[in-house]
């Protein structure tokens, strides 16, 4: 992979936490990578935060920075490059256009199934949809 310039949008990608979600450390910060990937907040060849930087900015285990890292790179997202980073790598998706949209589907029933167990509307979860591409 070829290191690629950093975008104005990657420069400012920070984690977040939300230790009274119930969600494991490590998991909200894949989940926060993966939704700046489908928001194109990152792109290819965007460096990520440094496992230090992050244990240190979120006052976590840099371990957890690591395993959240590690996972991502077996899932191709992720491609670290010693003595240089870890950067978003180039993925390129195989899949056929209708097991795209079997899977989406699913994800959208998915969504909507836990936010209607939570108590949000469906309007209430299409403009937080709506906020997030912000």
């Amino acid at each position: 992979m070829v290191r690629g310039t950093q975008s104005a949008a990657a420069q400012l990608f920070r984690f977040r936490l939300d230790l009274q979600s119930g969600v494991p450390v490590y998991r909200q910060l894949i989940d926060q990578l993966l939704a700046a990937l489908a928001t194109c907040q990152l792109k290819a060849g965007d460096q990520v935060p440094t496992v230090r930087q992050v244990a240190v900015d979120l006052a976590i285990n840099p371990n957890t920075v690591v395993r959240a890292y590690k996972e991502l790179e077996i899932r191709g997202v992720l491609a670290t490059q010693q003595g240089t980073g870890t950067f978003i790598a180039e993925v390129s998706l195989s899949r056929d256009e209708v097991e795209h949209k079997r899977r989406l589907h699913q994800l959208v029933g998915e969504m909507v199934a836990r936010a209607g167990g939570e108590g949000y509307s469906l309007k209430e979860l299409m403009e937080a949809l709506k906020e997030q591409r912000r």
